[in-house]
């Protein structure tokens, strides 16, 4: 028994030991590549390169952080940062050392704003002479659209081009909810704050297919413009390349039609860029992608400093993700009392979370404004609900044609579980209080009073939503109120109404701030720093473990979980805008 208790000890301090040698080594090894990463010069350019935009992954606002955790347990980041994207483009076209860019579409992703802001930045380059090819086996329709500003665009002689048009899914939750024995208590205000349709309904109102319609509609209109200018096609043409669902037919046919300009093998496609940049037939093409040529890249100086900070996500009071109200608001406080900061561009891409965290963003972003510093907003794919809440009090608000923006209504949600304890587990829960609405318990469900007292909570919250929007807008509470109700806008439409005050990009904004302050030069610093510091990339080292396996096991089923996930999780109050996936 004794030589047993010997045994059992040294292996458990042996597994100990291991562990704590695993541990320093790793730490060593991230402090070795923090070491070799902060003293790396910038790459070197050589001439005849190529500008290569490899669509594989999607295309993400700004390049991510934990990169060196992300080395360290063999994780591939497959986003393009779509800030490195756009400097690249604008730069290459005015570097002699870069010849051209291969568009290499691989079905990657990207929401509808995005992809049209780099289709823009496309267009732009082709006016400074230089050549885009993009060659694809099968492309998305996102793909699709920006590989049609192409000069060239080839496709192989057996692959295929999914042109659809533009619609989503939502998933209804009430069914499953009512066999589990789950009541969502829904308070809402907005007859289209759609946002809570999934937990109470087993299908979308005729109000939110209403709302639906009147934006999709437009946003394909330009979509679809925009692929038969490329391919100097009508666009009645391209609505019958989706109606007919082009991706079964044969590619033999496509030529003739101008879906594409040629069919070719890729080598083929690599043959032709070979001698488009005199490049042997026996060498490899000098192919440079996005991040590092935006490395390359000497940022301008300049003693006027615009802050460009992005806000992407879900807004939530805290945490280590999304627009974090702890975070943000204390970030605007600093950059407002910096006085090497002259002006702050907000960069929105959201479709809202929490009322309270969107309250302290809209207040430390007034205190911004109060020092006499420019404050506007460009939006990206949506900025929506609370997105919108902590853009109303800009200066001026751009967004682009297909940006999603407004839904500015709020809600409130709490689950009653009674069905699922009681009738289901047979779990009987008693509540003892001085008083009878002392207990606001998901056991029992609310009672008249307490659902009373939660709808004059949520209606002064929608009270202050809409009197900030017509404050920062100078409209009047009438003229928010008769375009609020939760209603989401096309970007189009919400200039027409004056929820924003011009269609551009966020190159666009910027560069209309730094006219109308008189800058003649100015320098741009990002917020926040997306790397942060070594010791919170070792603390996310889990999370990003956790969150590459259930990408790996649950595939398509991802999205369902991370509804449920997100359900369970919200705060009571919401400025949120349902999830919309268009594809």
């Amino acid at each position: 028994m004794k030589q047993f208790f010997i045994y059992v000890l040294a292996t458990i301090a042996g597994i100990w030991i291991t562990i704590l040698i695993s541990i320093l080594g790793s730490f060593l090894m991230l402090i070795m590549m923090i070491a070799a990463g902060s003293g790396s010069s910038s790459p070197e350019i050589s001439k005849h390169s190529i500008l290569h935009i490899n669509l594989d992954g999607s295309i993400e606002e700004r390049a991510q952080g934990k990169s060196l955790i992300d080395e360290l347990q063999g994780i591939q980041n497959n986003s393009i940062p779509l800030n490195d994207l756009i400097k690249s483009i604008r730069h290459a076209a005015t570097d002699s050392k870069i010849d051209g860019i291969y568009l290499e579409c691989n079905g990657g992703s990207a929401g509808t704003a995005t992809l049209a802001y780099v289709a823009e930045e496309l267009a732009k380059f082709k006016e400074s002479g230089k050549w885009i090819v993009a060659y694809g086996d099968a492309y998305s329709q996102g793909n699709y659209y920006l590989a049609s500003v192409a000069d060239s665009l080839w496709l192989n002689p057996i692959g295929n081009i999914d042109i659809h048009g533009l619609g989503g899914s939502t998933p209804y939750f009430k069914g499953l909810l009512d066999k589990l024995g789950v009541e969502a208590q829904v308070i809402k205000v907005g007859t289209y704050k759609s946002a809570v349709e999934p937990y109470i309904m087993t299908g979308p109102s005729e109000a939110n297919i209403q709302q639906i319609k009147a934006y999709i509609n437009p946003i394909w209109d330009y979509i679809k413009d925009g692929i038969a200018t490329g391919r100097n096609v009508d666009s009645e043409t391209v609505n019958q390349w989706a109606d007919s669902i082009i991706a079964t037919q044969n590619p033999a046919t496509f030529a003739s039609r101008n879906v594409v300009s040629s069919l070719l093998y890729r080598h083929e496609a690599e043959d032709w860029m070979k001698t488009a940049t005199e490049t042997d037939s026996d060498e490899s093409l000098n192919l440079v992608s996005p991040t590092t040529y935006a490395a390359s890249i000497k940022d301008k100086k300049s003693d006027n400093k615009i802050a460009v900070l992005y806000a992407v996500g879900d807004i939530v009071d805290t945490g280590n993700s999304g627009i974090v109200g702890a975070k943000m608001a204390p970030m605007i406080l600093d950059l407002a009392e910096d006085d090497d900061i002259d002006a702050l561009v907000l960069r929105v891409n959201s479709g809202g979370g929490s009322a309270f965290a969107s309250e302290q963003i809209w207040e430390a972003l007034e205190q911004f404004k109060a020092k006499g510093k420019p404050f506007y907003v460009s939006m990206g794919d949506v900025a929506a609900s609370g997105g919108y809440y902590i853009s109303c009090g800009a200066d001026k608000i751009y967004c682009q044609p297909v940006t999603l923006t407004g839904s500015i209504g709020i809600f409130g949600i709490i689950p009653c579980v009674k069905g699922l304890l009681t009738d289901k587990l047979g779990v009987n829960v008693s509540t003892i209080s001085t008083n009878p609405n002392a207990n606001l318990s998901l056991a029992e469900p609310m009672t008249e009073i307490q659902r009373a007292a939660m709808q004059r909570q949520i209606d002064r919250g929608y009270e202050t939503f809409v009197g900030r929007c017509a404050e920062g807008r100078n409209l009047s509470v009438d003229s928010i109120k008769a375009i609020a109700e939760g209603r989401v806008w096309d970007g189009m439409a919400a200039k027409r109404i004056g929820l924003v005050d011009e269609l551009g990009t966020l190159n666009d904004c910027i560069e209309a701030l730094a006219l109308e302050q008189g800058y003649d030069k100015y320098q741009i610093v990002e917020y926040p720093d997306p790397k942060g510091e070594w010791w919170e990339e070792i603390l996310m080292a889990s999370d990003n473990v956790k969150e590459s396996i259930l990408n790996e096991e649950l595939g398509e089923a991802r999205q369902l979980y991370n509804a449920i996930k997100k359900a369970t999780q919200l705060e009571r109050i919401q400025c949120r805008m349902e999830p919309i996936v268009i594809e």
